[in-house]
């Protein structure tokens, strides 16, 4: 039997959401999109697939999920029909078709990934879901230092919660660095706040959370910029014990093949 085979780029806040995954008792993205495309499809007779995974209360710029139907699909009402059966923090923006060669898992080349935060003040409570605040005053030319150390192959084990035996420590971080937020703005936003960001081809459970957390504890002067390389070189097994918060991260883009 022929099969059918679309890619759906979607935007999400993951704030109320327990992350990407399918999960028992709470809400998950995949788990709102499978509940919906039955409305739009009028059937059962589907699969979807993530072309990755976001931790709870972290949300996406740009994720792609892949779409397997055994018949065609008119493109355009589905496109209206999903993001009018969508709730209002799930978004399509495009819809396009693929074949049976596509790899969801395998495809994507680089994620990039940002963490928006801010410091020195208690922050509106509306900037929340997507902006992380720390009343304490940072070190920020510090921090930008010290995100520039991760640039690069490195060994990243003790920037990983729980690995399994099969984990691969040692990656490549393609850019990192720290920069005025430019990128998003709100009336109730502070005045300045800024941007991690940080562009890989795959991410271990936790790192970039870890890795802004090193950060944080930079520009607090609990760490040393020497303490972050030594974490690079031959780390030993003993975990990282501070992981930033997960609200102000942002799956920003999926670059596939």
């Amino acid at each position: 039997m022929q099969q059918y085979f679309y890619l759906i780029h979607i935007q999400y806040l993951g704030f109320r959401f327990h992350g990407w995954a399918k999960q028992p008792n709470v809400k998950t993205v995949h788990q709102f999109i499978d509940k919906t495309l039955p409305f739009v499809l009028g059937h059962t007779n589907f699969k979807t697939l993530g072309s990755s995974r976001t931790d709870a209360m972290v949300s996406a710029n740009h994720f792609v999920l892949e779409l397997f139907l055994k018949e065609p699909l008119d493109k355009e009402q589905f496109f209206h029909d999903l993001n009018s059966n969508l709730p209002t923090d799930i978004r399509a923006m495009h819809i396009e078709e693929t074949d049976e060669k596509f790899n969801i898992i395998q495809s994507p080349k680089t994620k990039e990934y940002m963490y928006l935060f801010a410091f020195g003040e208690k922050c509106h409570p509306f900037s929340a879901p997507i902006l992380s605040s720390f009343i304490e005053d940072l070190d920020i030319e510090e921090m930008k230092r010290g995100a520039l150390l991760f640039e690069g192959k490195h060994n990243f084990r003790k920037y990983c919660t729980k690995p399994s035996d099969k984990v691969i420590f040692e990656r490549e971080i393609e850019k990192s660095f720290i920069e005025v937020n430019n990128i998003y703005a709100a009336n109730f936003f502070p005045d300045t706040s800024y941007v991690y960001h940080v562009i890989s081809k795959g991410f271990m459970r936790n790192q970039i959370r870890l890795m802004m957390g090193q950060l944080l504890r930079l520009g607090r002067g609990e760490v040393t910029i020497r303490d972050i390389e030594n974490s690079l070189v031959n780390p030993d097994d003993i975990p990282l014990d501070y992981i930033a918060p997960p609200s102000g991260l942002i799956l920003n883009k999926v670059n596939i093949l």
